[in-house]
């Protein structure tokens, strides 16, 4: 790292599969700025420590927080977004006179593609949404499941269904926001959906396949694949194959991380040049 320069960064265990120095980086480049965004191996036993470390240090502007450490965060931070949801996961921490702020811009992440597909039945409100609801499926119970939950519900999707190998842990980790939804134990029968959501790391690379497919999906559903390492996992290309609506793991990666540049670094990302950087993520 250039000496003297503010800096910000990714931290998360494991780390070095993650674009986000990549993208961050190409903004500033764009953009003119000297910083720098790198990422930094963290284990969940030394966040309090990394946290502790970093606040004192001038040129740190904050970090994304990703697994298995969004969890962890909130409890070790001064201030968060959501007094009242102190216990919502965490993506983004931001660092101002030594003070450290949580926030979730995975919420950014999951609605820009959703209404980028879908933005006729967005505009849909009152009765008109109510007399058309569309059902979700979403696989895992991780840190994003909480964002994920709240997209949904504000999109009006109904049911919503968490397929996940604790319902114990799945309810603890939506508190409030798990009120109306369904649960099936993992290796159930996925019902017919209308949004599947893969929120699993399975069929990333070094993980175990994934043992779902997008069979189950209603045609012109949308199956929406968080792993962009693969960009093509099997899932997605399962959906591909039948003519489905997709978003990938980058799509979802370059949304949530617009608002996270300008907070770490006080200016907008020059979005106009995302089909060059699309093209950098996947060279």
């Amino acid at each position: 790292m250039t000496s003297g320069v503010p800096y910000a960064e990714v931290i998360g265990d494991p780390i070095a599969h993650s674009k986000s120095p990549l993208i961050h980086n190409f903004w500033l480049a764009k953009l003119g700025i000297e910083a720098e965004y790198r990422a930094t191996r963290v284990e969940r036993d030394g966040l309090a420590s990394f946290f502790a470390e970093r606040r004192r240090d001038p040129r740190w502007r904050g970090c994304n927080v990703t697994m298995p450490l969004k969890l962890a965060a909130p409890a070790l931070l001064d201030d968060h977004r959501l007094p009242d949801q102190a216990d919502e996961p965490v993506n983004l921490v931001t660092c101002r006179d030594g003070r450290l702020k949580g926030t979730n811009t995975d919420v950014v992440g999951l609605l820009e593609p959703l209404r980028t597909l879908d933005a006729r039945r967005l505009t849909l409100v009152g009765k008109d949404r109510a007399s058309a609801p569309r059902s979700a499926v979403v696989l895992g119970s991780g840190g994003v499941l909480h964002s994920v939950v709240r997209v949904l519900k504000s999109l009006g999707y109904r049911p919503i269904t968490i397929v996940a190998r604790s319902e114990e842990k799945m309810r603890a980790l939506l508190g409030a926001t798990g009120r109306d939804i369904a649960y099936l134990p993992w290796g159930s029968a996925l019902p017919p959906a209308d949004l599947l959501v893969n929120a699993t790391p399975l069929g990333m690379v070094g993980h175990a396949t994934m043992p779902y497919d997008a069979g189950s999906l209603r045609k012109d559903a949308i199956l929406f694949e968080m792993i962009y390492q693969p960009l093509v996992t099997p899932l997605l290309a399962g959906a591909r194959a039948r003519g489905l609506r997709l978003v990938d793991g980058l799509q979802m990666l370059v949304a949530q991380a617009a608002p996270s540049f300008e907070a770490l670094f006080g200016t907008a990302p020059p979005r106009d040049h995302d089909a060059e950087l699309r093209a950098l993520l996947t060279a």
